[in-house]
């Protein structure tokens, strides 16, 4: 009897100790550690890949945003986000594809709406957009509806409306499509892209410095 409640004991008095070891250990110890190093050597991704202006967080990096005027290049369409239904107290966007087949006739008439529309706000005097030059990702959303990028063939499409909109030069608003066009990652994982609100950034900048 007295062994059992000895045995009993040191057993309870063990687990206690382990579990007040592994709490420090991995509810303390490790997650500081891990937010140590992401702070010193990965301190903007750690951060949520913020993009500042004028001083302000304006959005990330990885995060597509929707709502821009046609005075700005234009992201890709969003069809899959919906809004949260469920928590009001924050105006939320949840992520989504369409999950739409290739052949679904809902599918296909969203393209064909999304093409109609490119090409009817991206054709302005002395320059015309066929339908044959409308990339994918013009009118397709991503698998999360959020890409943050769009081909350069899609920024390329609307240098002209950009350009007549901002009293800015096709050669002006062409380079800064240039020069904001990444390149594959290592150079070879992934296609070229154009991160739309980095863009719009500098866009903006370029206008009120002319």
């Amino acid at each position: 009897m007295n062994n059992s409640v000895a045995n009993t004991g040191r057993l309870l008095g063990a687990a206690l100790r382990a579990l007040v070891v592994l709490t420090v250990l991995t509810g303390a110890v490790y997650p500081l550690a891990v937010t140590g190093v992401a702070q010193a050597f990965f301190h903007d991704k750690a951060n949520g890949s913020e993009i500042k202006a004028d001083g302000k967080v304006v959005g990330s990096s990885l995060i597509g945003q929707q709502g821009y005027g046609l005075d700005y290049f234009q992201p890709r369409p969003a069809n899959g986000v919906g809004e949260n239904s469920v928590n009001r107290q924050y105006t939320l966007i949840l992520s989504g594809a369409t999950n739409r087949s290739g052949d679904n006739p809902e599918l296909i008439e969203w393209v064909k709406e999304a093409k109609a529309k490119v090409i009817k706000e991206n054709s302005v005097p002395g320059y015309t957009v066929k339908a044959a030059q409308v990339p994918a990702d013009a009118v397709t959303s991503s698998g999360s509806g959020l890409d943050p990028h769009i081909s350069p063939q899609y920024a390329a499409l609307q240098v002209h409306r950009v350009a007549q909109r901002n009293g800015l030069s096709v050669a002006q608003v062409r380079k800064l499509v240039d020069d904001h066009t990444e390149g594959r990652t290592l150079g070879f994982i992934g296609e070229p892209r154009v991160n739309v609100l980095e863009l719009n950034i500098a866009l903006r900048g370029l206008v009120e410095g002319s």
